[in-house]
Formats: C-alpha cells, structure tokens, sequence
C-alpha cells in the first residue's frame, strides 16, 4: 500500500437546534451547518463530534467534521458512545459484509460492499469488480481513516489491487493530502478495464476512468430479468451506456438488440461487452440524444418486444424537479408507441428527489394516455447491495417499473 496521508484528529463538541437534535434521535446521519449552535473548538477535516442534548447534556451520537460542506457533520455512531477506532471499523464493515452473502452466493463477483450512509460510512462508497477493490470518497473526512478502513475492507473481500477515485470537491483538496483520482493504492494493474461476473454474464468496467466506480452496480437484479425475458425477443435500451440492459439479453438469447446512448464511446463499450459472451442475436447502436433517437424510431415505424428507458438523474437539485417530472412524461409517452402488442415498457429514474411513487404515477398518466391497455407487472428498487434504511430516506433513488401493454 502506497503512504497514505497521516493526519492527526481531535473531538469536539457541539449542540443543535431542536429541529436538528430531533433529527439525530431519529438516526439521521446529516447535520447542516446551519443547524448548529454550540461547538467547543474550530473543526478540520475528519475531526470526531460529539453531539449532545442541548437540555439534558447527555451523548446523542457522534460523527466526524466537514468544514468543506453544508452537511457539517456525518453522524456515525447513535444513542452509545463509542471510540472510532480500527475495531469500530472492523465491525461495521463485517456487518456490511455479511449483508452482500447472499448475493455473493450467486455466480456474480461484482457488489458494492459500502453503500455510504446506508453502512454507516456517510460519502463513502467501497465497490469490487473481481480482484479489484475501488473505494470512492465524496467527503475528505475519510482521510485520516483510510488505511483502516481499507484494510479492513480486504480482510473480506480478498481483493489485490485498491484503486482510490475521488469526487470533484474532494479532488480539488488532493494537493494537500498528495493523492489523485484513479490512484493505484494498492497493488498494481495491468489494464484500466477489469472483466467481472455478475449473475454468470461478463461484463467489464474502466475503474480508473468509468463513471463512477467504473459502472452502475444498482441495476444488476433488473438487468437479470429483463435478461430473462429476452429470449427470442427484440430489445431497446435507451441510455444503454455500457450495454447492461443490452448484454443480458443478448446472452439469454435476445434475436435482435438495439443499444441508444448519446455517446459514442459509451457504445462502443456495449458492444466489447457483449462480444465477452456467447450470443447469436444482432446487436445494433444508435448514437444519438435519446429523445430524438426515440422519435426517429417512431417515425420509422420501429416497434420491439421489450423497451428499456433508464435515463441518468434528471433532479441533481431540487429547482430541476419539475423539469425532471417533465422528462420522465415524454420518455414514458415516447416508450410506451414503441412497444409491440403484448410487449414490455420498462421504466426507471435514479433520481433521488422524485419519490418512487410520483414517479410511478407519471408514468402510468402517460401510457393510459397512449391509449394502450396495461398491467403492472412489477416495482422494483435497489439491488440487496445497496441497503435501504428508514432512518435515511435520501438514499432511496432507484425505482423501476414494469408494463405489459396491449
């Protein structure tokens, strides 16, 4: 392992509005910066907090500091005290770990072993493709913990080679702390695209240079069913990226398969992935903005057995949610003339800040309005890698719906 920064922390103290310190007793692990309105001493990056009652001056939780967002305080540990230490670590990631069993059970060695808040590691995002571990941070309070926490994530995982990718405003920090996005920290590799398994099918993901970690881990159950459907079927994907959609059904015996994304690269990347398997389909690509390539597809009186609309989040703030909404109307509109009779519309939205059910709602107004009969087959959410909890319902993004028209 490559040196990573030493960085020396203390603990402070704070106390919080009413509304703030209701919030932390229910388990929410986001303290705003406006929110606070007591604290012993000027915190850096990663410095441990202590929360107490305002009233009672009892311990609430504890988290560490972020002086460089709106979101102060990344709450860790509730209702117990606890030292943040290598074995409080050890133990929240043999917790995540045992979560992901079942679906390491399955012929898939591609997971998301730390879904952030969701494991109690708040902008923490640890992510395995194969041999590969690729550990992503959207906050520098991770710093001073990384070499734990790293070494604890392999102590399960087995993985060879670590490869550290950084969010924008934590790489804008990267000189202070002599590390860069797509650092090899671990370990070496000899090629930037990793080949992986998820449910038997060969896929491969760019972890220096992909989106994200590399690829989107989220989709994997959905890609599996519509894979499982596809067999002697023609099949759209639409904002197909790197094939996921695509693949699956081409490796489950898709006659004809269509792959629309804007980008080119992204296309050709789709297509290295399904030449990692066996098929006999036709695999064709359509760059081209998905709006207007679904409309030429209407005018060319184009219809498939099964179309797959998974767009990028339209809602990144919460002035976009309108517009947002807006989007998701056409592209179910649009979807909805292109699916043959007793053919399948599948929808989904990765936008955290259109809860499932408008969503769902938006997209049911527009195929009634079609003038199509259809029954729901399905609502699904996020694959069991990537947790859901009560407490965090920020983390709730992905919903996808499934349509059989007439």
């Amino acid at each position: 392992m490559i040196q990573l920064p030493n960085i020396s922390t203390k603990v402070i103290s704070v106390k919080l509005r009413p509304k703030a310190e209701r919030m932390v007793k229910k388990r929410h692990p986001w303290v705003f910066d406006d929110s606070i309105v007591k604290i012993n001493n000027e915190g850096n990056s990663g410095d441990v907090v202590v929360v107490y009652d305002a009233k009672k001056n009892k311990f609430l939780a504890c988290g560490l500091y972020d002086p460089n967002s709106p979101i102060r305080i990344k709450l860790l540990q509730f209702l117990k005290p606890i030292t943040l230490n290598d074995e409080f670590f050890k133990s929240r990631i043999k917790i995540a770990f045992e979560k992901r069993s079942e679906l390491l059970s399955t012929n898939t060695n591609s997971y998301r072993f730390l879904f952030g808040e969701a494991d109690g590691f708040p902008g923490f995002i640890a992510d395995v493709y194969a041999n590969v571990l690729v550990v992503k941070i959207y906050s520098a309070i991770w710093f001073p913990y990384l070499e734990s926490i790293i070494t604890n994530l392999r102590h399960y995982c087995l993985c060879d080679t670590v490869v550290l990718r950084m969010s924008r405003n934590v790489q804008k920090l990267q000189n202070a702390y002599k590390l860069h996005d797509g650092a090899v920290i671990l370990g070496t590799l000899t090629d930037d695209v990793i080949v992986f398994k998820e449910h038997g099918i060969n896929f491969s993901a760019n972890v220096i240079h992909g989106h994200k970690t590399g690829y989107f881990l989220d989709h994997r159950a959905n890609r599996k069913r519509v894979g499982e459907l596809s067999e002697n079927k023609t099949v759209l994907d639409v904002f197909s990226y790197a094939g996921g959609f695509s693949v699956h059904a081409l490796a489950n015996g898709a006659s004809e398969v269509t792959s629309l994304d804007i980008s080119a690269q992204a296309l050709k990347m789709a297509v290295k992935n399904g030449k990692l398997n066996e098929y006999k389909g036709t695999h064709n690509t359509i760059a081209a903005d998905a709006f207007l390539g679904l409309t030429q597809l209407i005018k060319d009186k184009k219809t498939f057995d099964i179309v797959v609309i998974d767009p990028p989040s339209f809602a990144k703030s919460s002035k976009e949610i309108d517009r947002a909404k807006h989007s998701y109307s056409r592209l179910a509109r649009l979807g909805a003339r292109l699916v043959s009779k007793n053919g399948l519309l599948v929808l989904a939205s990765c936008s955290s800040r259109i809860l499932a059910d408008d969503f769902f709602d938006i997209c049911e107004a527009e195929i009634q309005n079609s003038s199509r009969k259809f029954k729901v087959i399905d609502k699904t959410y996020h694959d069991s890698d990537h947790p859901k909890i009560d407490s965090f319902p920020e983390g709730a993004y992905l919903k996808c719906g499934y349509y059989q028209l007439d």
